[in-house]
């Protein structure tokens, strides 16, 4: 399934946000550096958008709790490219002043909703593997009680 590879994409895409998060810490960076990373999350979060198309082709054939999946995951993902493409605007437009507040928030959202988008969907894929070994021990209780 989708979520599968989107699952994986964030576990790539994790490393970068959090050292863009660490980035208003540390004024020794350049503003090549801010740039580098922020071009990896935003070809990752293009990754994602990607599958989030796909899911959303066949989002009306799944079931409730995969429909759940896709409407969160679309969110966090939304809110995640707004706060990238916003920190590179600003980078672009101001590349001496990597320390302004609404930069530096620009940052931090993107650390955290990169975080919130992996554990949306690690819950999403613990919850289809639970429901898996459910039916899995149902099956196996109806064959040995018939």
């Amino acid at each position: 399934m989708f979520l599968t590879e989107i699952q994986k994409e964030t576990a790539e895409l994790r490393p970068h946000t959090d050292k863009l998060g660490s980035f208003p810490r540390n004024p020794s960076l350049s503003w090549q550096s801010h740039a580098t990373y922020l071009d990896r999350v935003k070809g990752h979060i293009n990754s994602v958008g990607e599958r989030i198309g796909e899911l959303q082709r066949i989002r009306q054939d799944v079931v409730p709790w995969q429909q759940q999946a896709i409407t969160e995951v679309t969110s966090h993902a939304a809110q995640l490219a707004a706060s990238t493409q916003a920190a590179i605007l600003h980078l672009r437009e101001n590349q001496n002043y990597l320390f302004a507040p609404e930069y530096t928030n620009h940052l931090t959202t993107i650390a955290d909703r990169s975080e919130d988008m992996k554990q949306t969907v690690d819950t999403f894929l613990e919850y289809e593997k639970t429901q898996l070994k459910l039916q899995r021990l149902q099956t196996e209780l109806e064959l040995v009680g018939g």
